[in-house]
């Protein structure tokens, strides 16, 4: 990846992640710290992997996108609005009666959803079905999920696995985003599921670790995967939860809650410090 490419997912992340901490401020909740962390995967794939189109979003070719850990929907809209499926204004109609941004992906209601989530460790699934539903109508979209390595203590992951490597689901690249953390604490602490690389190879996945905030290595990662020929891909990167905002990262009690004011401040701050260095450069 050259680096005006990069600079530009770069910037595009860093206004995803200000929009982020808008929408739950503004609801005053939902979960920011696995949505901060998976940010830079999500603004790869939909600014610069996958084949999609704003003005169609049920274009019968497009490729899918399945966000597995269903409730970090700040930064799947936030990723969404700047893509332009819908208007960046509506970031702050989250979780609002007013309108259909609910806490867990509407595929009903919101344009660039292709499925609802929100009860862990069924969207795996529900993109092995749909890698499958491609290769048995003979069509060329790919499908991506994002699952969250606290997710994966559900036991669908692992069936759907078994069921993606039985069909041999090349088309399928699926994301674990590994920030150490989950509701209640560490996950090494809550249901330990290291090593995940050996754990996936044994399922028969094309397996690849990078570093989730460095754009040209989940670029390479996701092109490894396109040349993947039987076998899907697992790609198993590494973030820091509530990333971009100083005071939430790596800090377990930032999963569910909501800034307040005053915290919303000292965040907006220091996001748009960081949108304003990006787009000096």
């Amino acid at each position: 990846m050259d680096k005006a490419k990069e600079n530009q997912l770069m910037l595009i992340a860093a206004k995803a992640r200000l929009l982020c901490v808008e929408a739950v401020h503004a609801a005053s909740s939902g979960h920011p710290g696995g949505s901060l962390s998976c940010i830079d995967a999500l603004t790869v794939l939909y600014f610069d992997e996958m084949t999609i189109d704003p003005a169609r979003p049920n274009w019968e070719d497009r490729d899918r996108f399945v966000l597995s850990k269903g409730h970090c929907t700040p930064g799947l809209y936030a990723v969404l609005a700047l893509r332009g499926f819908f208007p960046v204004e509506d970031i702050k109609l989250f979780r609002s009666i007013e309108a259909h941004y609910s806490g867990h992906p509407d595929m009903r209601h919101v344009r660039g959803v292709d499925m609802s989530t929100g009860s862990l460790g069924q969207g795996l699934s529900a993109a092995v079905g749909m890698a499958l539903a491609a290769k048995l109508s003979g069509k060329s979209y790919r499908t991506y999920a994002i699952c969250g390595d606290g997710e994966i203590e559900e036991g669908q992951i692992w069936e759907a696995a078994m069921a993606a490597a039985k069909w041999k689901l090349d088309n399928l690249c699926a994301f674990i985003d590994v920030n150490g953390l989950q509701i209640d604490g560490k996950t090494e602490n809550v249901m330990p599921s290291e090593p995940l690389d050996k754990k996936f190879e044994a399922f028969n996945w094309n397996v690849i670790s990078v570093n989730g905030h460095d754009f040209s290595q989940l670029s390479c990662a996701l092109a490894k995967a396109r040349e993947e020929r039987k076998r899907p891909t697992m790609i198993l990167m590494h973030t820091i939860k509530g990333k971009g905002v100083s005071f939430m990262e790596n800090q377990v009690g930032w999963h569910g809650k909501a800034p307040n004011d005053e915290q919303y401040a000292q965040a907006k701050s220091e996001l748009e410090a960081k949108v304003k260095e990006l787009e000096e450069r």
